[in-house]
């Protein structure tokens, strides 16, 4: 091997290392981020906060991160990569409505339940995470409605669509499940039942699908 060839293999060494090295420091980052959201909250974590717990300066985390937007997304992927997420792809091939609707609010209650610290803190700091986390964190909670709502008869039934959104939101599972002291499929139960009286109620045409 001449001297040359020795040459570009340690600088191709060297520099498979420093990537290397980047990305074990770029995830010890992502991980300090995530724990302190989830300890913490959004809104009392400092960057000097997490490079301390990452074992970094801050200057090292503004290289990774350079602003709070970047931060804040890699902590969200990182952290819903771990989770078993909902997935209204599966509830909206059941085509009736109050099946759907209990599929639906039992995979969510799970999803609520199984990370319920981190879904507390984050609700509750919402108002300081960047304007990118903040709309995909609704954008989703309105899908998860929009699927749940859509396996309905179309009517201009709007106190409908509003108890839907009620039941698939995260503050009303804390309340049903960690205040009243609910189970999930209690809270479920109870939750089916509201929308379907709404739907039944006096004066309002009953559904042909809704079984009550």
């Amino acid at each position: 091997m001449s001297e040359q060839q020795r040459s570009s293999k340690t600088r191709g060494y060297e520099m498979r290392k420093r990537a290397e090295d980047m990305g074990r420091t770029r995830q010890r980052i992502v991980e300090a981020a995530v724990h302190l959201h989830g300890t913490a909250g959004p809104a009392a974590t400092s960057i000097a906060a997490i490079a301390e717990r990452a074992g970094v300066t801050r200057l090292t985390v503004y290289r990774h991160f350079p602003d709070e937007t970047a931060l804040f997304q890699a902590c969200s992927g990182h952290w819903l990569s771990q989770q078993q997420l909902p997935q209204p792809e599966a509830w909206g091939v059941i085509g009736d409505p109050v099946d759907r609707l209990t599929a639906g609010l039992a995979d969510l209650y799970r999803f609520y339940r199984a990370g319920e610290q981190m879904l507390t803190l984050v609700s509750r700091d919402l108002h300081a995470a960047p304007d990118s986390i903040r709309k995909a964190w609704e954008a989703r909670n309105r899908r998860y409605v929009e699927v749940l709502a859509d396996a309905w008869p179309p009517t201009d039934e709007p106190a409908r669509r509003a108890v839907i959104g009620h039941a698939a939101a995260f503050s009303t599972w804390c309340s049903l499940c960690r205040e009243q002291g609910l189970t999930d499929r209690e809270a479920v139960e109870v939750m089916v039942t509201l929308v379907g009286a709404v739907s039944n109620r006096p004066g309002h045409k009953a559904e042909p699908h809704a079984r009550y």
